[in-house]
Order: structure tokens, then sequence, then C-alpha cells
């Protein structure tokens, strides 16, 4: 039997679920919330909505903690690295409040297309003053949807009804996909331009952050409006502002916010923004879908199955060598799409002489490896394959029975428009990944920690010239590995170096710009 917490209110059917499965189940009095920390340690899992923050401190205190439910899609209040670190899995609900997000994207849409909260504050003080709140039809507007994930194609497909013409922007997203959508896929300086409306689902990665900033909003038209139920550090809140008070920006409708709730935000007071405290997943509908995934998550995560939404990795499971292919095929993933220019088109994997009970999970973990770079926390084994076919990502598996100079070994080639990676990667022993090949190069190392790889001319000098602008900079060389293809003189060489310290973009630069280099990329994979 398991020991249950519930530190915030959860809909009476994800409680049944769990009460029926026979475990221990306590919900937190209010009183109590701020004694968490000292409660938490006598529990096996935790389940919390936004309000409560799992931060190292409180993961710590959990002695017995195996699992945190997260009751809701994002898991920003939960220090998942922290989590990871000390074998606790975090799941969550990713899809319950799909279609209510949709549905609250043109609520705030309409509300700001036709003045609706302004209006009624007037009828409120007792006033009538039509004129006063012109608005403006959405038939005929070009919509533009920053990011077409599961929510940016729900809302497109209801942007449809309201004939409203759909761009997208989605780096990632194949262009044989848009076109069945029959939508235009532009880049995203390209697509502002052209928008009437602009609507933001895109999950808050490092490469999100500040998306909308403000030579971006520049590049929207004064009548535009912009809708954000995503995530607040999407945009830069004080060049919006700045764009709202010089009107080169007609409105704002805002769910969400950098700081919730926001102190003392002129843009909640500002008489051309709407604004909800995130409710975007507060229908009656998406709260029961919430707590009943999250519960039966929770409980299959408790068993130690992989099958859950799981935005971490997975501890104990699957046995034997699993988990070690299931971490070689990740890293393989991330490195290769790290390395590619452009967004991932296409994932082949090849699995030579791999368990037959092994090759879907490997061929899982390299699709979500691929996507961790764009994606972050957002995906997971569950969903990894499910967002890449939503994203017109086609995954391709491949199996032989010889793996030549290896007994078991994964390949792996990443495509996009004009790029291609291909990694190859075995274990030595039961747990030590290896990558083995690397595009046409027998070369072999750890895909792990900071990794400088860069392609050369194989002159006499090179490594000198890397060692010591490195050092000049601080930053130390724990490994060095090289090779070349054939043994031609100023033939092309390859060199994967394992740095303990993160080098400045400035002196990756100098690096690029040696003349012996051909090309030059840093990637961290800890």
């Amino acid at each position: 039997m398991y020991r249950i917490l519930i530190a915030d209110p959860l809909a009476a059917a994800g409680l049944d679920i769990l009460r029926e499965s026979g475990s221990e189940v306590v919900e937190l009095a209010a009183e109590d919330r701020p004694r968490l920390v000292e409660l938490v340690g006598d529990f096996d899992a935790l389940v919390v909505r936004s309000a409560t923050k799992v931060d190292a401190e409180l993961l710590r205190a959990g002695r017995r903690l195996r699992v945190v439910g997260r009751a809701g899609i994002g898991v920003d209040n939960v220090d998942v690295a922290a989590a990871t670190e000390l074998g606790i899995l975090v799941v969550n609900a990713p899809t319950a409040n799909l279609i209510s997000a949709t549905e609250h994207t043109f609520a705030l849409l309409l509300g700001l297309a036709r003045n609706i909260a302004a209006a009624d504050a007037s009828m409120r003080a007792d006033e009538w003053k039509r004129k006063a709140f012109l608005g403006r039809e959405l038939k005929g507007k070009t919509l533009g949807v920053v990011g077409f994930g599961r929510i940016g194609q729900s809302v497109a497909a209801r942007a449809r009804a309201f004939e409203m013409k759909v761009l997208a922007s989605d780096p990632y997203l194949d262009p044989a996909f848009a076109r069945r959508w029959e939508i235009e896929l532009l880049p995203i300086d390209e697509m502002l331009p052209e928008a009437d409306v602009v609507t933001l689902h895109v999950p808050l990665t490092d490469q999100t952050r500040g998306l909308i900033n403000e030579r971006r909003l520049a590049l929207l038209r004064p009548t535009a409006l912009l809708v954000n139920c995503a995530r607040g550090g999407v945009v830069d809140e004080a060049a919006l502002l700045a764009a709202l008070d010089d009107e080169r920006l007609a409105g704002a409708a805002l769910d969400v916010f950098a700081e919730e709730p926001p102190v003392d935000n002129p843009l909640v007071r500002h008489p051309r923004v709407l604004t909800t405290p995130h409710i975007g997943a507060q229908t009656r509908e998406a709260q029961e879908r919430v707590a009943t995934e999250t519960a039966k998550m929770l409980l299959a995560a408790l068993s130690g199955s992989l099958a859950v939404t799981a935005v971490n990795l997975p501890f104990g499971a699957p046995s034997g060598l699993g988990e070690p292919y299931l971490k070689l095929a990740e890293q393989l993933g991330r490195l290769a799409s790290s390395l590619l220019e452009g967004g991932v088109k296409e994932v082949k994997v090849d699995l030579w002489n791999i368990d037959e009970e092994l090759r879907v999970p490997v061929t899982v973990a390299v699709v979500k490896g691929a996507l961790t770079p764009y994606l972050g926390e957002a995906i997971n084994f569950v969903n990894a394959e499910h967002v890449a076919e939503s994203r017109g990502v086609e995954v391709v598996r491949a199996t032989h029975s010889s793996a030549g100079d290896y007994p078991h070994l994964i390949g792996v080639q990443l495509e996009s428009e004009g790029s291609s990676v291909q990694l190859a990667g075995t274990l030595f022993g039961d747990s030590d990944p290896r990558v083995v090949r690397f595009g046409g190069y027998q070369l072999e190392f750890r895909p792990e920690g900071r990794l400088l790889v860069l392609e050369n001319r194989d002159l006499p000098g090179v490594v000198g010239k890397l060692g010591t602008l490195l050092g000049a900079a601080g930053v130390n060389i724990a490994a060095i590995h090289l090779a070349r293809q054939g043994d031609v003189a100023e033939a092309m060489a390859m060199a994967v170096l394992r740095l303990d310290q993160e080098p400045a973009p400035a002196v990756v630069e100098e690096v690029v710009d040696l003349p012996e280099v051909r090309r030059a990329r840093l990637v961290d994979l800890s």
C-alpha cells in the first residue's frame, strides 16, 4: 500500500482512482501547508498543482518520495533536475487541458477584439457608451500561430470556422505536414508582419524565453493583437508594455505572466490589455481529466512502469541492460539533434543485434533525445513519438542481425531540409555508453558532459591551437578524441573535446574562425 499526499485540491475523480487502488490518500489541510516540508517525509508520492512549489529542499525532505505528480501540463513549479538527481520520478497530464486551453485562447481573442471586459465594466458603472467600444471581426483576418503542436493545431482548426487565414511558425514542423493542414509555414520573422492576430503555443525553454521581444514586436502591424495562453516568460513584458504605450500594437490578451501572481505589473491595468489569472485549464472537464490522468500516471509510476507521462528519466526500469541502452539511445538522439542544422524532419534508427523487447523503447528514447533540445521537459517516453508525428517528423526503424565489430549497435541518422547527422553507439561492458561511429569517422567517446565537436583539415598544430585558445579562456580540456578519414595528408579530421568549463560564445567563435576549422559546435549533454 502506498501513502500519497495531496498538497493542492484535486478533483474527486482522481481521488477515487487513488483510493480504489488501496493506497492511503491524505489531503493536506490549508492550515498544514506551511508544514509540508515536515510532513512529506512519510509519503511515497506527492500530488501538487501550480500553487505548491516543489523545490530541492522539499524533495530532499521526502525520504520515501518516489513520485511527484503534477496535476497539469507544466512543471514550472517542480525542480525537475533535483528530482532526477534524487531518483524521484515526475509525472504530469500533458494533454488533459488541450480543449480548455484552445477554447480559452478564443475566449480571450474574442473578448479583446470586441472589448468585452471594458464594455461590461462600463455597463456596471451605469454607462451606455456604444460608440466607445468599436470592435473588429475575425472573418478574413490572418491568424499567426507560433508553435504548431497539438494546441496550436486545435486553435488553427477552430480559426477555420471563423473563416480566418492561418499562418504557422514552427521551425521543427515538416512542410509536408503543414501542406496537409493547408496552412502556410513561415519563419517567425516573416510571419509576424503578415498576421492580424498572433497566438502563442510554445513551452517555456531556454530557446523560447523572450521569444516575443522588442525586435519581434516591432515586426507586428500597429493594428495587430497578441494572445498568450502559453507561458509568461515567452513574452518580454517590458517590451510589450512599451509597444502598447507607443501604440505600436493595438492590444494584448494575457492568461500567463513571467511572475505569477503578478505584482504591480502595469500590463494588468493597461487599458488595451485583457487579462485572466492563468485559467486556461480551469474548466470542470479539464480538471476532471487532469485529476484522472495524473492519478493513473502516479499509480503506474509507483508500480515501476515505463508507460507513464514522465518529464524526467525513469528509474528502476527496464530490467537488465535496458536502462543503459535507453540512456545511450537518448544521448545519441540529443547529440545528433544538437549538431543538426535546421529542424528535425526524419529520425532513422538502425538496431544491430538489439533484443526485440528493447527495440521500441530504444527507438522512443532516440526520438525523445532528438526532440529534447527544442521542446525541453514537454517531451517524455510516452509522448515522444506522438509529438514527432504531430509535427510531421518521420520515424523509421530498421533491425539488423550483425553489427560487424560490435556485438550490439544503435545507429541514429537525423535529417533536416539541408543537413544530415549520423552517429552510432554501443555499450562497453554492461553500462558504459560510447559513440563509436561519427559520420564517416571511426571515433570513440562517451556522449556526456560539455563537448566541443569540430571538423578540421588534418594539419599539424591544430590541437595545439585549440589547447592554447581554450587555456587562455580558462577552459580545461578533460578529454580529447581524434579521428581522420584515411591516411592522405591534409585529409579532413574530427575532434571531440570534453570540457570542464563552458566556454563563452566568443571563445567558440574564435575556434570556428581558425583557418583549419571547417565547422565547430558546442553541445551540452550534462
